[in-house]
């Protein structure tokens, strides 16, 4: 996670920290990349790239941040890895939006400050997407069972969503 404000930092990962997430914190863009470039360097060491394994499950960007924005930070992290899941803290969404659109060439996930360390962790464990599962008469535990990432969650929703309108593909 990188975020310059300490206080809601401190908040932040104590919540996720209670919900048993291992967190690490930047205060500025430049410390962000050096943790997140360490971290990958230590998983794809030892595993086959193949395996698409992520340092992170998510990386929690405060859009403006001291020594290189979270735009900039989030380039660089997605040209390493395309896979990662990127979510930006933001006041200012519109712009987010467009800017990621822009420059990232994908949407990324959008959180508008403020908000409390629940909606953190609701976004971060994919309750919405668990509780569409529900909607669709799906068993959601067994799909947190299952571990999926936040992607092959997101394309399980997906198909799912298009066999219950009866299209395959």
């Amino acid at each position: 996670m990188a975020e310059d404000d300490a206080d809601t930092a401190v908040s932040y990962k104590k919540a996720l920290e209670r919900r048993n997430h291992a967190v690490l914190v930047a205060d500025n863009g430049e410390d962000c990349l050096k943790i997140y470039h360490e971290e990958f360097q230590k998983i794809t060491s030892v595993t086959d790239p193949t395996d698409h394994l992520q340092p992170f499950d998510a990386v929690v960007l405060d859009y403006k941040m001291p020594k290189i924005d979270g735009m900039e930070v989030a380039k660089e992290i997605l040209v390493v890895n395309p896979r990662q899941r990127v979510i930006f803290a933001s006041a200012y969404v519109m712009e987010t939006l467009q800017e990621s659109i822009k420059q990232l060439k994908q949407v990324v996930e959008l959180m508008q400050k403020p908000f409390g360390p629940s909606a953190l962790i609701d976004t971060i464990e994919d309750k919405e997407i668990y509780s569409e599962l529900q909607k669709l008469d799906m068993n959601a535990d067994v799909f947190k069972r299952a571990n999926f990432r936040h992607e092959q969650l997101r394309e399980v929703l997906e198909l799912l969503r298009k066999l219950q309108k009866g299209k395959t593909f």
